[in-house]
């Protein structure tokens, strides 16, 4: 059996607060890239070959993610500057209220190999899901993590263990699970001990909406 132990309240661990900030920042420096492709060289040379009308509005349009970058220079600029006043390591009693409890060592090696394969898992999982999610690079952990942790109904035939996930916020993180759930149904996985087949779908209300709605 596993057993607990006392732990020393100064030991020190990776700040929550430092992370949380760091995540805010790379969000910010992501926007920016995004904004600077907009705006690349190559998307203002395409403008010329349009017709004038559609010229006007490409030109327009590239000015305004221009003038979006400056402001997001300096919201990254700030989100750094609140980073580093944070410190990066802080006493592990400073980071909870509750008692400060140990794992054991056999433990511990099990709890790390359990993350390991659940980081494994979710990192395939944004894989699989690249090609049909735009923003996978920036926003693909997250879309599978929501996507993990969202409602769901599950209905069981005499063959299949059917599961349907709530629609996401959006239509088109809905389609892009939906996507993703018939790759999953294509290997023709059986939920462990039995022998129905597991069959994911996103509901309908959601997968189904106009494109870019």
């Amino acid at each position: 059996m596993f057993r607990l132990s006392s732990d020393d309240p100064a030991r020190e661990v990776p700040n929550p607060k430092w992370a949380a900030a760091d995540d805010k920042l790379r969000e910010a420096r992501a926007e920016i890239a995004k904004l600077q492709r907009a705006t690349f060289l190559g998307n203002m040379l395409d403008a010329i070959e349009e017709s004038a009308p559609r010229r006007r509005e490409v030109v327009a349009n590239l000015k305004a993610r221009h003038r979006a970058l400056w402001p997001a220079f300096q919201r990254a600029i700030k989100l750094a500057q609140r980073r580093d006043r944070i410190p990066r390591r802080v006493p592990v009693g400073k980071t909870t209220d509750q008692p400060i409890i140990k794992l054991a060592t056999a433990r511990k090696h099990l709890s790390n190999v359990l993350k390991m394969v659940a980081y494994q898992a979710e990192s395939e999982l944004v894989r699989a899901v690249a090609p049909h999610y735009s923003r996978a690079e920036e926003e693909g952990r997250t879309l599978i993590q929501t996507a993990l942790t969202s409602a769901a109904d599950i209905a069981i035939t005499s063959n299949e263990l059917l599961v349907t996930l709530a629609p996401l916020s959006s239509p088109h993180r809905s389609r892009a699970i939906a996507a993703l759930c018939e790759k999953l149904n294509a290997t023709g996985s059986v939920f462990p001990g039995t022998r129905l087949r597991l069959h994911y779908t996103v509901a309908a209300a959601a997968t189904s909406a106009a494109p870019g709605a």
